[in-house]
């Protein structure tokens, strides 16, 4: 059976404790986000001289922010660091991030040529043979030596372009929000890219996202991912398109409830559009037992190669560590 990984949540502050039980309870990886408050390679740094053997990885750090560069050598660092167990995760973010906090233009001159570069030029930095120049729409580089690092770089793309990227150029693919019954749909559009450009498509790792909540009330384990799932609908437009693949309604009204769309923003009432069968199609969410099951089942889909369980950032801190726990590869 598939062994998941775990996304790290940033309960109480203490994702570093919660890694290190991580490792304890046989989990393949951790994962360590990035949006505001905590940064992931700090906790990941720490992880990678505190562990062993658990995979460690971001999910995701933005294409915006760091420089390819920067990335690179943070990857090549912890790579060294954790003796080969690095995996960088990168993604674009939504609008709302790069141009509210971190003041930069998301459009410029798009994400996805962003995303194309970044990877792109990344990688040659890590594992380019000799010195290094790039001559890009967005980035420019001339006579620098490779870091002779070899790193795997998973990208988290939704939309058909950024998948093209996947295709193309990651190591992995990153899917969130995603329901699960499309995941092999969609990656059959990677894997027809990927052959186009003369990759083994069995080369791209799929590693989706599995939004996940334990509780002896089936009831509050479905609300808390119930929220997670109203939270990134309504964050990004591209959330939404991926939700809207298989529930368009539901997507499109979630969206202009949270984001206040011609009407009053009414959150609670976004988060009260998301239907059981929304859950069902795009989480784990129940008892221990009723939970263990399905997770049982979305391990059990064919693409699926590193699954992460994500316990949605609305979860109670109890809520976290029960679904941990309730979920680890040990109790599966």
């Amino acid at each position: 059976m598939t062994v998941p990984g775990l996304l790290l949540p940033d309960t109480d502050g203490e994702p570093v404790e919660m890694g290190l039980r991580a490792e304890e309870l046989g989990y393949d990886s951790v994962w360590m986000g990035e949006l505001w408050g905590t940064s992931s390679v700090v906790i990941l740094t720490e992880l990678a001289v505190r562990t062993e053997r658990i995979g460690l990885g971001t999910a995701i750090v933005n294409v915006y922010s760091r420089t390819p560069a920067v990335l690179a050598m943070t990857a090549a660092t912890l790579d060294r660091t954790s003796e080969g167990r690095f995996t960088l995760g990168v993604g674009t973010s939504t609008r709302k991030a790069i141009e509210d906090l971190h003041a930069m233009e998301w459009a410029d001159p798009n994400p996805v040529r962003r995303a194309h570069e970044t990877i792109e030029l990344t990688k040659q930095f890590l594992a380019g043979e000799g010195r290094v120049d790039y001559d890009g729409e967005v980035f420019h580089t001339a006579d620098f030596p490779s870091l002779d690092t070899e790193v795997p770089v998973y990208h988290a793309a939704l939309g058909k372009a950024n998948r093209r990227v996947v295709a193309r150029l990651a190591d992995g693919w990153m899917p969130h929000n995603v329901p699960f019954p499309d995941l092999e749909e969609s990656f059959e559009y990677v894997t027809e890219h990927a052959r186009e450009a003369g990759r083994a498509p069995e080369d791209i790792s799929v590693s989706p996202y599995v939004p996940a909540a334990v509780s002896d009330d089936p009831d509050e384990a479905r609300d808390a991912v119930r929220g997670h799932i109203a939270y990134y609908v309504g964050s990004g437009e591209g959330y939404e398109r991926a939700v809207a693949m298989r529930f368009p309604d539901e997507a499109g009204e979630i969206a202009a409830r949270w984001r206040g769309d011609g009407r009053e923003r009414d959150r609670s009432a976004a988060k009260g559009v998301v239907t059981d069968e929304m859950i069902e199609a795009l989480g784990v969410a129940g008892t221990p037992e009723t939970a263990r099951e399905r997770l049982r089942e979305v391990l059990g889909i064919d693409v699926i190669d590193e699954p992460m369980i994500a316990v949605p950032q609305n979860a109670s801190a109890e809520m976290v560590e029960r679904t941990v726990e309730e979920l680890s590869p040990e109790r599966l």
